[in-house]
């Protein structure tokens, strides 16, 4: 009899820690496939940089320190990797492509080519997309973080081998509220 016993208790115990680990391991690919769909918009986004650039570039010969800002920032967006690198990169890139479109608003030539128009409207949407991908992300891994915090998967988790995993936090410096200066 004590013989089941013990074999019931290592059985449980089993099934607890295969339930206990592929409810992480569904956490932690939900992340995973987030995380995915961000760094797919963010290409996007990186792909459509350089474009306004050059049609603003072609449209004026000057305000050639904005654009050279907007260059590095996105090239140092695009070589950033996961959130922890990717959050204050790309908060860089939006606070140059904001001067970049700021300057665009200052040229009646530049609001009126369709060029900058559409790219100006693709890079909105864009720009949408990444905010809806990053909540999605999050979401995500705070599920996980969740499930890998709570009891009784924090007793497993370490040893199975799941860490927490970061959020894509907003930088301090979009939390700025924008300044309007109205002439």
């Amino acid at each position: 009899m004590t013989t089941w016993i013990v074999l019931g208790v290592i059985v449980a115990i089993g099934l607890w820690l295969i339930a206990v680990y592929n409810g992480l391991v569904s956490g932690r690919n939900q992340a995973q496939t987030a995380w995915s769909q961000i760094d797919v918009q963010l290409k996007r986004r990186h792909d459509l940089i350089p474009n306004l650039v050059q049609v603003v570039k072609d449209a004026m010969g000057y305000e050639q320190e904005t654009l050279t800002k907007v260059i590095q920032a996105r090239n140092a967006a695009a070589a950033a990797s996961g959130p922890a690198q990717a959050g204050p990169a790309e908060s860089a890139l939006t606070q140059a492509t904001r001067g970049l479109l700021g300057l665009v608003e200052s040229y009646p030539q530049l609001r009126a080519n369709d060029n900058v128009k559409q790219l100006q409207e693709e890079l909105t949407t864009t720009e949408n997309k990444i905010a809806f991908a990053r909540q999605f992300y999050n979401d995500s891994v705070n599920a996980y973080n969740n499930r890998r915090q709570s009891f009784p998967a924090v007793l497993a988790a370490q040893s199975l081998g799941f860490g927490p995993i970061e959020l894509f936090d907003m930088p301090d410096a979009e939390r700025e509220v924008p300044k309007v200066a109205l002439r």
